[in-house]
């Protein structure tokens, strides 16, 4: 096998992607601190082109040196929008019948590997948390549902960003 170089992977170009359908898939940032997990989100979600990403409350924004370190360059791809509030922002999304999923460990959260059902007929969007925190139980009692990502190790959470490419991946392949 012969690794492939850059030039061989046949990658559009930003104004190609901004002109291509997107996932139904809508991706909140309720407070996340880091700026690499930020910039490794972007990513995500141009690799699986969602349609875009909020960013809220302390949520930084681009330009920004450390965000494009890891974002590199899916900030230009990207549509994103920052919001003060993320709980603005659930009420705006829920009011154009946008289904609301919280991922985070709380009673009676889905397991992802268990959900089969994800409506392909409508957008939804996944939020996720503080690094430390998680989201908030405010945007929680609000959100349609809850997902939790199962784990089976010692530790009890994963990176956001890794999450965040986990959950990504399972609603791109239920929605595409």
């Amino acid at each position: 096998m012969k690794k492939l170089k850059n030039s061989e992977l046949n990658r559009i170009d930003v104004t190609s992607f901004k002109s291509i359908k997107k996932t139904p898939l809508i991706v909140v940032l309720d407070n996340i601190r880091s700026l690499n997990n930020i910039g490794s989100i972007f990513r995500t979600c141009d690799a699986f082109l969602v349609s875009k990403i909020y960013l809220c409350g302390i949520t930084a924004q681009p330009p920004n040196r450390k965000i494009n370190k890891t974002a590199l360059g899916s900030t230009e791809s990207v549509e994103w929008e920052y919001s003060k509030s993320t709980k603005n922002i659930i009420e705006k999304l829920k009011s154009k019948s946008v289904k609301i999923w919280s991922i985070e460990q709380v009673k009676k959260a889905k397991k992802l590997h268990e959900i089969e059902d994800i409506d392909k007929e409508i957008e939804h969007a996944v939020v996720f948390g503080n690094e430390i925190k998680g989201v908030s139980q405010e945007i929680v009692d609000i959100s349609n549902n809850t997902i939790e990502i199962d784990q089976y190790g010692t530790k009890h959470s994963l990176n956001v960003a890794v999450a965040a490419g986990i959950v990504v991946w399972k609603f791109y392949n239920s929605l595409c």
